[in-house]
């Protein structure tokens, strides 16, 4: 039996909760805490809805990795050419410039298992980025 397509922010934030505390809770941005399997690091999470300009809905998944002003951007453009899953992009946080690792995510594929393939793959590939750039710190 195939599994039903969350239609709506409200059934992520509902998915989400069940299994996160939320530390940021708007109307369609969410943050929470990954921890990393077997580590006592954690990786920042945050979701947020994006609609296109024809109107499809999608999920960006993101979190910081490392301030740009630390990292070489030929590495950066070299890991994201080797990346099966997200992508490399900056952001700002607190107004610093942060490497963020990010995936996009369309609603029409959306399910609960989707949803935390993506979140599951996505927070330990950017917490080894993390230590790889910044060791022994756990900034995000």
């Amino acid at each position: 039996m195939m599994e039903r397509s969350m239609q709506t922010f409200s059934e992520i934030r509902e998915q989400i909760m069940a299994v996160h505390d939320l530390f940021l809770d708007e109307p369609f941005q969410l943050g929470f805490d990954c921890q990393i399997p077997d580590s006592d690091r954690i990786q920042s999470m945050f979701l947020a809805e994006l609609k296109t300009s024809d109107g499809r809905r999608f999920l960006r998944i993101e979190t910081p990795v490392a301030p740009l002003a630390d990292l070489d951007p030929e590495k950066c453009l070299r890991i994201n050419l080797m990346q099966r899953i997200g992508y490399l992009a900056v952001g700002d946080m607190d107004g610093v410039p942060y490497i963020k690792v990010c995936e996009n995510v369309p609603y029409a594929v959306l399910n609960v298992r989707e949803l935390e393939y993506a979140i599951n793959s996505i927070a330990p590939f950017a917490d080894l980025i993390e230590k790889a750039l910044e060791p022994g710190a756990d900034l995000t």
